[in-house]
């Protein structure tokens, strides 16, 4: 069973929005910080934004991605991420990233996603 699925990529032009979400299974989400990281062609993956677990009172975001996107979680074990604003340099596979720790930042993984395409046109 894999414990992370995303969905929500796809393609928009610049200044749209996307939607990602991350369906979570077999382990206790709650006490997870949960995160997503993105990694375009020929770029290391990077981190993008992270979550506390439980009511996910802390979160962190990668400065080029402050104020345009949005990380929230529910009980329903999925985690969303709100990408508003969307510019070219956002384009790249975004993966969901869950750590068992329940607040820590910066993330060290123990689940990956398997990733979405995200892809901004200019």
């Amino acid at each position: 069973q894999v414990p992370l699925v995303e969905s929500g990529g796809g393609l928009v032009q610049a200044g749209g929005s996307l939607r990602l979400s991350c369906a979570a299974s077999g382990f206790r989400f709650s006490f997870y910080t949960m995160g997503w990281f993105r990694q375009a062609p020929g770029k290391e993956r990077e981190f993008v934004a992270s979550i506390s677990g439980g009511s996910g009172d802390s979160t962190y975001y990668a400065d080029s991605v402050k104020g345009r996107f949005t990380i929230s979680r529910d009980n329903a074990k999925t985690v969303y991420l709100q990408m508003n604003s969307l510019k070219p340099e956002d384009t790249g596979v975004y993966y969901c990233a869950a750590d068992r720790q329940f607040n820590r930042a910066p993330m060290t993984p123990d689940y990956w996603g398997q990733g979405t395409q995200v892809t901004v046109s200019s």
